[in-house]
């Protein structure tokens, strides 16, 4: 399996999505197929049916986050020294040569990505045009609405 790029913030975070699924998740779901079962017949058991499915998505999602995180390659953006280029975990200010508006964005894996929050996947297009740039040059990004052109201002390692 290949490593999949995560900051620290987000390893945090997926265990401890991980550890509220173990601890709180599923003795909930046993408690309510249980509480179900004590009802009698089963085959007419809405509520058991719906424990059932909820069961089978906290355990789904217990050994998808568990092989996200066997394959992690945790990256502290602080250590990170790429000599002032763009790289995961950078976050990076940036001009719209167009509009002259100025955004900022850190470059994060898939499962912590929010544009919301400035967090942008290092799959998107905008991350990809952006990796290994420099202060001062410009990265062509094809948008919906036609090609942007970004001016990189700041790269920080934070």
């Amino acid at each position: 399996m290949a490593t999949i790029p995560i900051t620290k913030r987000g390893a945090e975070k997926l265990k401890a999505e991980l550890h509220k699924l173990k601890t709180v998740d599923r003795p909930w779901v046993i408690g309510a197929i249980a509480e179900a079962r004590a009802q009698g017949d089963l085959s007419e058991n809405a509520e058991y049916e719906a424990a059932k499915d909820r069961q089978g998505f906290i355990e789904g999602r217990i050994q998808e986050v568990e092989g996200k995180l066997s394959a992690a390659q945790i990256i502290d953006p602080a250590s990170v020294d790429a000599g002032g280029k763009v790289v995961f975990g950078t976050t990076v200010e940036l001009e719209d040569e167009s509009t002259g508006d100025v955004v900022k964005y850190q470059i994060v894996g898939e499962d912590e990505a929010d544009l919301k929050l400035g967090l942008i996947n290092i799959g998107s297009p905008i991350a990809r045009a952006l990796i290994g740039k420099e202060v001062g040059d410009t990265a062509e990004v094809q948008a919906p609405g036609g090609v942007k052109h970004f001016e990189v201002i700041a790269v920080h390692y934070v």
